[in-house]
């Protein structure tokens, strides 16, 4: 299976670094959530480096993913919609972050999160997100079309006519 996060509930580098390390037992797959703040960039520079891959998360800007990436992290965590919840484009953050880690041939990969509709998931792809953590909401509205809808309905009016004859 792919990469499982799990995220630490302490606040100070110490507490993260100790949460992490036991978590990071668990299996092979394990990614450790780690905040983008001056705590987190303390802990996942020390986790980093003892191979604990690290998800730098709840990250809003690019100087966030600068720090985190400087200091090891495996994957970076734009939260796409509460961005835009505060007016500015979460979008926008995902783009300037993947032409950033691929302007560098870093190895980070992008998580697109806080996704909110499904405009998100095509731009995120678009950007060149390696993930999105997409609601199972979101996914339905994915999937749905009216014309596929209607083109349903019609194979099946037209089955319906050539079994009658």
């Amino acid at each position: 299976p792919g990469p499982v996060s799990t995220e630490v509930l302490s606040q100070d580098a110490s507490g993260m670094i100790d949460e992490a390390r036991e978590v990071a037992r668990w299996a092979d797959n394990i990614v450790v959530k780690i905040p983008a703040n001056l705590e987190g960039v303390e802990a996942t520079s020390v986790l980093s480096k003892e191979g604990v891959k690290v998800n730098f998360t709840l990250c809003f800007s690019l100087n966030q993913t600068l720090l985190g990436v400087a200091a090891g992290a495996s994957f970076v965590s734009p939260f796409v919609g509460r961005l835009d919840d505060i007016g500015e484009d979460g979008m926008k953050v995902v783009e300037d972050i993947v032409k950033f880690l691929r302007f560098y041939q870093l190895p980070t990969q992008v998580i697109a999160a806080s996704i909110r509709h499904p405009q998100h998931c095509m731009v995120a792809a678009k950007a060149g997100a390696h993930i999105a953590t997409v609601p199972y909401k979101v996914l339905l509205q994915m999937i749905q079309h009216p014309l596929t809808d209607i083109g349903v309905k019609r194979f099946m009016d037209d089955w319906s006519k050539v079994m009658k004859d």
